[in-house]
């Protein structure tokens, strides 16, 4: 009972403070939306706090549940739904991310850059975007409410780990590969193009940072321009992103070669799969804080 409550609480608090911080990222864009011009990064941001909350109330929620050692909570139903919606939002969280990177990428290049076509007409043109992504990622994972069962409807016998709420079922390994197949191709494609902004990003920094020295050495006056933080921070936010998805993945291929796993590494794996959904939050709630209480200053 000890440890049923230590690892309770390992996962609780952050998980509360990770949906606490998205509901106010969430709701401070929102408000912002109504007040001042739209812009497609307030966009990004509203989607990628949502999508954020998801992933917290999906498998957080559960987890902890779980954690505290009440294992057998969720039905046929709500296991279908919860680690469906887990894992659309997973890769929402990705599709987001990476547009995120290539919209402050488009902000920031000079007016002649080819980047520069890729600059849409409207913020309202996001909408579109998120709405693709939403199905991209619902058909990814549509195999999921077929093979997902609660722990209630297997032999005891059959589960090997503790603390899980849901079981999966075998799958054909037709059908398991080919959603494999397509899982790995969107995070491919999309960690490929985050990548790619990062590195433009990078660029423009670097040569922005030659200037900032030019300019010092002639003793002019230089105040940072705040598309300039908006950069910074949204490489600071890759980052996070990178470590905690290269972790999970780390974690996930030790396990797929491992015939026993420890639930202490199993826990831990847990938790960075929720780490970027936790700290994202704060990142933009100190950005923000730092731009003299003016989201809009941050983010173009």
């Amino acid at each position: 009972m000890a440890l049923n409550l230590v690892k309770g609480i390992i996962f609780l608090s952050p998980t509360v403070l990770g949906i606490l911080g998205n509901v106010t990222v969430f709701v401070n864009y929102v408000l912002l939306l109504g007040g001042t011009e739209m812009k497609s990064v307030q966009l990004i941001l509203i989607h990628l706090a949502f999508t954020n909350i998801i992933i917290l109330f999906a498998k957080g929620i559960p987890k902890t549940i779980s954690a505290f050692g009440q294992g057998l909570f969720l039905h046929d139903t709500g296991c279908k739904i919860v680690v469906y919606l887990e894992r659309v939002a997973r890769g929402l969280s990705i599709c987001t991310s990476s547009l995120l990177t290539v919209t402050q990428a488009v902000t920031m290049s000079p007016t002649d850059s080819m980047w520069r076509r890729l600059k849409l007409k409207s913020p309202r043109h996001m909408l579109s975007i998120f709405i693709l992504f939403w199905i991209l990622n619902s058909l990814i994972s549509m195999n999921l409410p077929l093979s997902i069962i609660s722990i209630n409807s297997v032999n005891i016998s059959q589960i090997t780990k503790g603390d899980k709420y849901c079981y999966f079922l075998p799958e054909g390994w037709i059908i398991r590969w080919t959603f494999l197949l397509l899982m790995v191709l969107r995070d491919a494609v999309f960690l490929g193009i985050m990548g790619g902004s990062s590195g433009y990003l990078v660029f423009l920094l670097c040569r922005h940072h030659q200037r900032v020295l030019h300019l010092q050495s002639s003793k002019f006056l230089y105040k940072t321009p705040p598309e300039i933080r908006a950069a910074q921070s949204v490489l600071f936010l890759m980052l996070c992103f990178l470590v905690f998805y290269w972790a999970d993945c780390a974690f996930s291929m030790s396990f797929s070669s491992s015939l026993n796993i420890d639930s202490v590494v199993l826990n831990i794996q847990e938790y960075v799969s929720l780490g970027y959904a936790m700290l994202s939050p704060f990142v933009l709630i100190h950005r923000d804080e730092q731009g003299q209480q003016n989201p809009q200053e941050l983010f173009y």
